[in-house]
């Protein structure tokens, strides 16, 4: 699959996932806004037959449009007569018992003579136990007539756990959609590995095909007769099988490096080591891959120079940090290394004045098989292995590495622990 059809797949399949959630949610509402509407038409017939009971015990008329509903769980209902509390109370338990409304309720009585609400209970139906008085206060109406107000303190949420099913569906849709989040990160994760290891495939083909024909290629001339006659030849030949063996000898070694390179799996041999002779050494060895008019300075500024190092890694990476300055440079290399020391830490600076490195590369550079995108141009050697060798021995030895860079070159500041 391509990467225009993935991305089209991905988008597809977040475009589902998107409507699917939209539609759950649309119809979540819905079915909260019926049921909202099923209560109300509910109360509103039970009231009503509440007001036609009392109108009858009164012998009076029913009011044009007795029940008013000022919000969502609050209604009263005007009536021409006083009203007995505790006649309301039995008619109103009776007529929401017969509409199947179970929801806990409050009642006030309004008294015109008072202009307050006198009395009040809270009634649960389910338990069938009642309060007094009210737990809540019922906003008093500019009103001269009698009337009597009912609330429902829990309706919103008693609704709400009514649609469990609706609650269940949507925790089992949610964890769909973490599950599908999930996985276009691993299918992600896992495309962007496959891109890595075909790149580091293809840049192992390209560093083992060059020295391997050459080889076969000097091979084939000392094979012929003629070159046992020319010893100067014969040795030149000799000289570049050995040259290049030695090459894929290295290659071999920084790929088998990686295998006992990983995070709390490195195996250091400490010793008192002295750093100068180190980086010298390290120096000596990135001076043969020097081209002409290149330069390599040291600059010793440490006081003290005696540290607790593994030997063979940490020469490894100096010489890594130095042979990255060399072949990734397009000017004649100008590298400048020195270090300082304080009280507890060893400072090592490597500089060159290459191309520098972009910002956006900068935090990438030190994973595992990354390089610096060229496109489908092998001009540099190496297989993205180096400076994730170097980070990982630096931190093995509780130690760490930053860089800075910029269009005129870039430095790479190791610190290290003396002990």
């Amino acid at each position: 699959m391509n990467r225009k059809t993935f991305r089209l797949v991905v988008f597809l399949a977040a475009i589902s996932i998107g409507g699917i959630l939209f539609i759950q949610i649309f119809w979540m509402g819905k079915a909260f806004d019926l049921s909202n509407k099923q209560f109300e038409h509910n109360v509103n017939l039970a009231l009503l037959n509440v007001t036609s009971t009392l109108c009858e015990i009164n012998q009076n008329e029913i009011l044009p449009d007795p029940i008013e509903q000022l919000s969502s769980n609050y209604f009263i209902v005007n009536l021409n007569n006083k009203i007995a509390p505790e006649i309301l109370e039995t008619i109103l338990k009776s007529e929401f018992q017969k509409r199947e409304i179970a929801e806990d309720f409050e009642y006030g009585v309004f008294d015109c003579t008072n202009r307050e609400m006198v009395y009040g209970r809270y009634i649960n139906l389910k338990e069938n136990t009642t309060s007094s008085p009210a737990s809540s206060t019922f906003p008093q109406l500019n009103k001269d007539a009698y009337y009597f107000g009912v609330y429902f303190p829990n309706k919103t949420s008693t609704l709400a756990g009514e649609m469990w099913i609706w609650g269940f569906s949507s925790i089992v849709l949610l964890i769909v959609v973490v599950f599908f989040g999930y996985t276009l990160l691993a299918i992600f994760r896992q495309k962007k590995l496959s891109e890595i290891q075909k790149d580091f495939i293809n840049n192992m083909t390209h560093e083992f095909k060059t020295p391997i024909s050459t080889i076969a290629l000097s091979s084939d001339v000392l094979q012929s007769k003629e070159i046992a006659n020319q010893p100067e030849r014969l040795s030149q030949y000799a000289q570049i099988i050995k040259k290049e063996a030695t090459r894929l000898q290295n290659q071999v070694d920084r790929v088998l490096q990686m295998a006992t390179v990983e995070k709390n799996t490195i195996s250091l041999t400490k010793q008192e080591l002295n750093l100068n002779e180190l980086i010298d050494q390290s120096i000596q060895s990135a001076q043969l891959n020097l081209p002409n008019g290149g330069q390599i300075s040291f600059d010793n500024r440490a006081k003290e120079t005696i540290l607790s190092a593994d030997k063979v890694h940490l020469t490894n990476i100096i010489y890594n940090l130095l042979d990255n300055a060399l072949k990734y440079n397009e000017n004649i290399p100008k590298v400048a290394v020195s270090t300082h020391s304080d009280k507890n830490t060893l400072t090592i600076i490597i500089k060159d004045n290459g191309q520098g490195i972009d910002k956006k590369e900068q935090d990438l550079i030190f994973k595992k098989f990354y390089r610096v995108p060229t496109g489908n141009v092998h001009n540099v050697k190496g297989f993205g292995l180096g400076l994730y060798y170097v980070k990982m021995i630096v931190e093995a030895h509780k130690g760490r590495i930053s860089l800075e860079s910029s269009p005129s070159g870039t430095a790479f500041t190791i610190h290290l622990p003396k002990s």
